[in-house]
């Protein structure tokens, strides 16, 4: 068996996940626990954006990770793929969205499917950590800001001095 049979046996994910303690309580238990990490994910698939409690949104990501990459490696066909949809999505035709629409989306990806951002916490208040939880290529507009517009970058400075050394020789040719 080639190294290229091998890679489609195991589930890769492209994110780390860390084994650290989550501070994840539930006063349901371990059941409420997961039903509100299913709730994230069936939200996460239906919104793309969601804005959450960082502990929360880390967790949901990679169960979010690997329902996608068992979808795109395994397809609508196969019945461990099919249940896993079925237990993590909540509503029925989410399930569709998932298999019509992600996994085309997705299917040539290199690199992790969602993106994770820190959000500004709330002050004065409590502290807990916020995240922006995201599915890559949404229709919404980036949430990072456009860097190439910023005029103290170093490439932007240098441009504008070269841009005031030519004006200057222009000028200095146009008197001559």
């Amino acid at each position: 068996m080639n190294q290229a049979d091998v890679t489609k046996l195991i589930s890769q994910l492209r994110i780390a996940v860390r084994p650290n303690q989550r501070n994840l309580k539930n006063p349901d238990g371990p059941e409420g626990r997961l039903l509100k990490l299913r709730k994230t994910v069936t939200a996460l698939m239906k919104h793309e954006r969601i804005e959450l409690y960082y502990n929360r949104a880390d967790e949901a990501r990679g169960y979010a990770e690997l329902l996608i990459s068992n979808a795109i490696r395994h397809g609508d066909r196969h019945k461990a793929t099919m249940e896993l949809a079925d237990y993590w999505l909540l509503e029925k035709q989410l399930v569709h969205k998932l298999f019509k629409v992600l996994v085309p989306r997705y299917e040539n990806y290199n690199v992790s499917y969602t993106r994770m951002y820190k959000a500004p916490r709330d002050y004065p208040g409590m502290y807990y950590r916020q995240s922006v939880l995201e599915l890559r290529g949404n229709p919404y507009p980036s949430l990072l800001m456009d860097q190439s517009q910023n005029r103290n970058l170093l490439h932007n400075v240098l441009l504008d001095e070269a841009r005031k050394e030519f004006r200057r020789k222009k000028l200095a040719d146009l008197v001559n």
